[in-house]
């Protein structure tokens, strides 16, 4: 495994985040206007509850990886749940060890904020990365719609 330091998203990382969340999201063939990068990161920078909070990854100083998560209310439980919606490594550093590390630096978030559960999803296709989910969670049978509005 790789030296990886984990640390919050700070209002200085914009440039490495968008170049990180742009790979993420080209990887999922999709592309975003100029605004949503802005609120995206404002939001993600900022001190409003109940926003996205963010983390990187810093592998030789260099940022790496990212993880966005939020904590959000359940019907089905008192205390909130973590949803974790993001997650990226640069493809040269995959395998050792930064996606674990975001993903466990989001656990411990959850656990300290007394969260239910932690939970995510990825693409069917996505062998690589549930490679490594499986082997941290349970892969679970729901199946997820989406109506455009």
């Amino acid at each position: 495994m790789t030296s990886v330091e984990i640390r919050p998203l700070h209002s200085s990382d914009e440039a490495e985040w968008r170049r990180l969340w742009k790979a993420y999201l080209t990887f999922y063939e999709t592309e975003l206007p100029e605004e949503i990068y802005a609120t995206t990161f404002a939001r993600l920078t900022g001190d409003a509850a109940g926003e996205f909070r963010g983390f990187l990854a810093i592998v030789d100083g260099k940022p790496v990886g990212l993880t966005h998560y939020v904590f959000h209310r359940s019907c089905w439980y008192i205390n909130d749940v973590c949803y974790l919606q993001d997650l990226y490594a640069d493809p040269e550093i995959r395998g050792k060890g930064v996606g674990r590390a975001l993903i466990e630096a989001v656990h411990h978030a959850a656990t300290a904020a007394g969260a239910r559960k932690l939970y995510w999803m990825t693409q069917e296709f996505n062998a690589t990365a549930r490679q490594l989910y499986d082997r941290l969670a349970t892969k679970t049978p729901f199946i997820i719609y989406q109506k455009p509005i």
